[in-house]
């Protein structure tokens, strides 16, 4: 049996239909990340393994043992939400041996697992000072060190960064997987943006409306979205239809539609060499956006208008008006 497993698990808040029958496994060691919009059932399933909620009917597992009906304190379970909800009167060494005092753990120990815990997350330095004199990142990682010290069987992260400014953010992110992996520690993280998930995990399992949409690891869920709403959450796909697609490209795909990765959309000025392993189209530059070092140049083909990417080099490849063709491999053309 995996580490975690949920098993039909169902959550109705009065007549909203919250959690619909999830069946969801979690190895251990891993870091999973439920990703989804906002409403999707996401934080629900996690306060439900923390025990916060109660189901309305399933069952989870934790190590073997069904905890369903377990009170919280009993799990072993550590968790970090969006507010870190650090004792201000307390300095960050009191702060992280908190959960270790209520275990009554001798002194000597509890003084040399918080010094430990703060080493790790990068806070020695900050052992004497209050939450209010940290930063919005150091707080979080004081919050990490208190969920972490008491050693839990599986750590919660409940969109822990959403609060923290951009740059921040990705640095953290960064940090918190090395630290997961340093400790080797179970951890479930709940967002709703895909580029934290795509950088943080090693399974990510989408949700849509109280269920699963897809699950698999970051390149799978990348490369081939299941759903034309796993196409439209994750990555930036064209999402035309197979029929306006193939009158355009010439092709014979099947489905309803198909999703195109702007990536995967190779632009020249003149006409690449026909093979059948290649898709082919003349198209117009309507406009672009920079993203950095990726331009994103918006391009119609007859009344389809599709995005591609190009990276940036030193100077503009194209500009608004110009005549393009389009490249395309047709097996990286998902049909959906």
């Amino acid at each position: 049996m995996s580490y975690i497993r949920f098993e039909k698990i169902n959550k109705f808040f009065g007549t909203n239909h919250v959690l619909k029958d999830i069946d969801l496994d979690v190895e251990k060691g891993q870091l999973v990340t439920l990703l989804g919009p906002s409403g999707c059932g996401k934080s629900t399933l996690l306060r439900c393994l923390a025990g916060l909620e109660q189901v309305t009917s399933g069952h989870i597992y934790l190590d073997g043992q069904d905890i369903t009906d377990v009170i919280p304190r009993r799990r072993g379970i550590g968790m970090v939400f969006q507010q870190y909800s650090l004792f201000p009167n307390m300095t960050v060494k009191d702060n992280v041996a908190y959960g270790l005092k209520l275990k009554k753990l001798p002194k000597p120990e509890i003084s040399q697992k918080v010094e430990q815990m703060l080493d790790i997350v990068g806070l020695s330095d900050k052992i004497s000072q209050y939450p209010a004199q940290l930063s919005g990142g150091q707080q979080q990682r004081v919050a990490l060190a208190r969920a972490m010290v008491t050693a839990p069987k599986v750590l919660l992260l409940d969109e822990p960064l959403s609060a923290i400014d951009a740059l921040l953010r990705k640095n953290l992110q960064i940090e918190i997987r090395r630290i997961q992996q340093q400790l080797g520690i179970t951890t479930i993280f709940v967002t709703h943006d895909q580029d934290e998930a795509m950088v943080m995990s090693d399974m990510i399992h989408l949700f849509h409306d109280g269920k699963i949409e897809q699950s698999g690891t970051p390149e799978q869920i990348y490369t081939h979205p299941a759903t034309k709403f796993a196409a439209t959450f994750i990555g930036n796909y064209n999402l035309p239809s197979t029929a306006e697609f193939n009158r355009i490209f010439h092709s014979d795909i099947s489905g309803s539609d198909v999703a195109v990765r702007p990536e995967i959309v190779i632009l020249s000025r003149k006409p690449a060499e026909q093979d059948a392993g290649h898709l082919t189209a003349e198209g117009r530059i309507t406009g672009y956006i920079s993203h950095g070092n990726l331009i994103r140049f918006t391009v119609d083909f007859d009344g389809l208008s599709m995005n591609a990417d190009v990276v940036y080099k030193n100077q503009m490849d194209f500009t608004q008006g110009d005549t393009v063709f389009a490249t395309i491999r047709k097996d990286l053309v998902v049909s959906l």
